[in-house]
């Protein structure tokens, strides 16, 4: 049967597939410096013994200072991704650094800002953290043990080193450190809502308004609500234009809806649109039946279900936006950054009611 993937299943799909976050451990960095003592003394041995304590001191701190290496070492061999790969079949170990960084360099432009960097590797190493803890209490069996895979059509997109090189060129060392520059600053923290890794969701950007998951998964988050975002309008590509033919809509409507029925009339095919006050359509008729604005959207491969259709001969469909429009808005994000904001101001714009926290 011809048929899209209720909203419902696609939202539970989400909630068991939310991947976390790098768990990089924070460096304790010891810059102690000996104190003076409260008493000097005068004895002609009191050299010596300040030098047996300098040494001492300077033992310990040494010996600290491997412990720490030695600590750090563990914990980034404990910190990491089991991670499918597809086309081998291989599950691969991947430090939580390495895969932020591989994650980033797949999601968002190396171009953009590094505050807007520094959101998007929270961002995906929160979605990663909580892909491992389901997986660790609930593991799917095509998964052969890894938490997630480097399939993109179902989960977070990721470059390997070798795909990162590919796709950057020449400009591979200037953008790779870039983004490892910014993974850096943040690689402990992930987004919680109530002490659990939150859904963080994302996209390219909105109509000029967020969307609520409500709206667009059927399913209320607190944290995935509408929020303002007018820098998307300036976005590249923020509205665009797509023609097609009446029998071109009709083919592709009819390969999506198996009980659609259209009359002879086009212009008549479409109607009864309502919209959510972000502007994304919520509910349409297409000939006899009522389908929700994400199935027209992917029904017609549209870059959004921010729409409007018009019928002049022809049928004239025109976008705002790119992606779901649920949390937070990649451009929205590298704007932000322009002006001045941090990583821990985007996030709180674009997953209001969630606190950064140290990954466990």
């Amino acid at each position: 049967m011809k048929s899209y993937i209720s909203a419902a299943v696609i939202f539970a799909a989400l909630l068991v597939t939310v991947p976390a976050a790098p768990l990089a451990v924070s460096e304790l960095r010891h810059t102690s410096a000996a104190e003076p003592t409260a008493a000097v003394y005068k004895s002609e041995n009191s050299e010596k013994e300040t030098k047996k304590q300098t040494e001492a001191q300077e033992s310990s701190e040494n010996s600290k200072k491997e412990n720490e290496k030695e600590n750090k070492a563990a914990s980034d061999d404990q910190e990491s991704f089991k991670v499918l790969d597809i086309t081998t079949g291989k599950v691969e170990e991947i430090s939580v650094f390495d895969y932020v960084v591989g994650a980033v360099c797949a999601e968002m432009p190396a171009t953009f800002e590094p505050e807007a960097l520094k959101a998007q590797a929270v961002a995906a190493h929160t979605y990663a953290q909580r892909q491992k803890e389901k997986a660790l209490t609930s593991p799917d069996k095509e998964l052969n043990g890894a938490y997630f895979s480097n399939d993109s059509s179902k989960y977070q997109a990721y470059f390997t080193e070798n795909q990162a090189k590919q796709y950057y060129g020449d400009n591979y060392e200037q953008y790779i450190e870039k983004i490892k520059n910014a993974v850096s600053d943040v690689e402990s923290e992930i987004l919680v809502y109530e002490d659990e890794p939150i859904i963080a969701a994302f996209h390219s950007m909105s109509s000029g308004t967020t969307e609520s998951a409500e709206n667009v998964w059927g399913s209320k988050v607190e944290y995935l609500i509408p929020v303002e975002s007018d820098y998307d309008t300036e976005a590249p590509k923020y509205m665009e234009e797509y023609e097609y033919t009446a029998d071109e809509v009709k083919e592709r409507l009819e390969n999506a809806f198996d009980d659609i029925k259209l009359g002879d009339k086009p212009e008549e095919w479409f109607s009864d649109v309502s919209k959510s006050k972000s502007n994304t359509v919520l509910e349409i008729k297409a000939g006899n039946l009522t389908v929700t604005g994400q199935e027209i959207r992917a029904a017609l491969s549209l870059r959004s279900a921010s729409f409007d259709i018009e019928y002049d001969d022809g049928f004239k469909i025109t976008t705002r936006g790119y992606g779901h429009c649920v949390g937070m808005s990649q451009y929205g994000a590298n704007a932000m950054a322009k002006e001045g904001k941090t990583y821990k101001e985007i996030l709180e714009h674009y997953y209001p009611n969630t606190e950064l926290k140290t990954a466990d």
